[in-house]
């Protein structure tokens, strides 16, 4: 019998690669709307993870250097605490592309709550027991 709480290989891996698909998208939004405020790496790294977006340095290192890269964020070396840390912010088009996306991402957030709230009311709609009606 097939569970949720089986794990059969295939499906572990099929979901680890749809997460992964569905993180990217999130850690680079999160991303540029934390660089609304100046971070180096570490700071960056924290405050996500403190805000429940874990990101290993290996991941981070290289989105900040494409996003970069593609104009969205600009960076310079400063000295602090005896050491060369490299600070990051949001460019003007990073402000103004992070706007955009979260337009994007506001609108996806409110139709996939419209589409899973339909499904969770027609569910217990479907089950009488779970509304207290018996048929």
């Amino acid at each position: 019998m097939d569970t949720i709480f089986q794990t059969d290989p295939l499906q572990s891996e099929l979901f680890d690669s749809l997460r992964l698909e569905l993180r990217r998208g999130c850690l680079i939004l999160a991303v540029l709307a934390q660089l609304r405020e100046e971070h180096y790496g570490y700071t960056l790294r924290k405050a996500l993870a403190d805000h429940g977006l874990a990101i290993e340095e290996s991941t981070l290192y290289p989105l900040l250097r494409r996003l970069e890269t593609q104009g969205l964020l600009t960076s310079e070396w400063r000295e602090e605490e005896k050491r060369n840390k490299r600070f990051y912010r949001l460019s003007p088009l990073g402000r103004r592309i992070l706007d955009q996306l979260l337009a994007e991402w506001n609108g996806i957030n409110d139709s996939l709550h419209r589409i899973l709230g339909s499904q969770a009311a027609s569910a217990v709609e479907s089950q009488p027991e779970l509304t207290g009606h018996q048929e």
